[in-house]
């Protein structure tokens, strides 16, 4: 059966839900403020526990878990001490857009870098080509030690064709449409070589997503703010339409981490405030494995033969 015809458009809809968006912004922005010394406290008190972080790694919901690779875990469930996440531009009182945060892991001496800190920055912008919203970052390099890469030259070359993207954009050539230079052709091939299924948690590093600077950012919402006003008092007004869609296809052949967006949310919105229930998961999950190893070995013993000395049975194994 047709829908009958209506007087309310597709973008009366859109501009109502970015009016919902507004408001949801806005308890963000009092929840940050709200929670923060919470947070501050939690950390204190963790900061205490002994292998409090690699716990939480261990129990980390699906999307997250999904992108760690067994030599992964070698670093973060042995050498992390400490992840904090930061909704940077508001925090201390800025203006700024409390969606973008800025996650932090604190490592050990370790044999695989020499990075003690890595801290990786999303900023939430929006696109002045189609209107899209959403978080963007920028390559953060790891030393990694000689012969320990765990993106095996991967994140080295996002770092090293983002820096040229940005010499060129400071000499205005980006407006020229040219060829992938050595640099991306060295890229897109590591990529094609690694491929996703075995890209290292640390390739997330890499991740970019759109270009959209924060001037461009600024810029974008400003219009768009204004384009809402104009239809709110009766006038037509289109939304932008992307016209580089080429240009965007040829960007998104250069990402290592195509999903790095939605992995800092499910670290931000997700394991970052449910560290204390993923923590307790884990030692209940500790105490039921050795509960269940320690039913099997009274299994065990009972087969034992009476005569059999005490000091000839097999003595418990600990977890490491």
């Amino acid at each position: 059966m047709a829908a009958e015809e209506s007087t309310i458009s597709y973008q009366q809809l859109s501009d109502l839900e970015r009016e919902f968006d507004d408001v949801e912004t806005e308890i963000i922005r009092q929840q940050v403020q709200l929670t923060k010394p919470l947070f501050e406290k939690r950390q204190n008190v963790i900061s205490q526990i002994p292998g409090f972080w690699p716990l939480v790694i261990e129990q980390a919901p699906p999307d997250i878990d999904e992108h760690i690779q067994p030599t992964d875990s070698g670093v973060l469930l042995t050498h992390l001490t400490s992840l904090s996440v930061s909704h940077f531009e508001v925090e201390n009182g800025g203006s700024g857009d409390p969606r973008s945060v800025a996650i932090r892991f604190e490592f050990a001496e370790n044999e695989y870098f020499e990075d003690r800190v890595i801290e990786k920055k999303f900023w939430y912008r929006r696109s002045p080509k189609d209107n899209w919203t959403g978080l963007v970052s920028e390559p953060v390099d790891i030393k990694w030690k000689e012969g320990k890469d765990l993106t095996e030259g991967l994140l080295g070359l996002a770092k090293a064709v983002w820096d040229e993207e940005q010499a060129e954009r400071a000499n205005g050539d980006k407006a020229m449409k040219k060829e992938l230079t050595e640099k991306q052709k060295a890229l897109k091939a590591k990529i094609d070589t690694i491929g996703l299924g075995g890209l290292s948690f640390f390739a997330w590093f890499g991740y970019i997503g759109e270009r959209i600077s924060a001037e461009e950012s600024r810029i974008a919402t400003q219009e768009e703010k204004e384009r809402r006003q104009r239809r709110a008092a009766g006038e037509e007004v289109a939304s932008p339409t992307n016209e580089d869609e080429e240009e965007e296809e040829e960007e998104e052949g250069l990402e290592i981490f195509p999903l790095g967006d939605q992995l800092a949310l499910a670290i931000s919105d997700d394991l970052w405030p449910g560290a204390i229930k993923y923590f307790t998961q884990a030692q209940e999950n500790d105490d039921l494995s050795d509960a269940n190893f320690e039913s099997d070995e009274d299994i065990e013993d009972a087969s034992l033969p009476e005569s059999e000395d005490e000091d000839e049975r097999p003595s418990k194994k600990r977890k490491a």
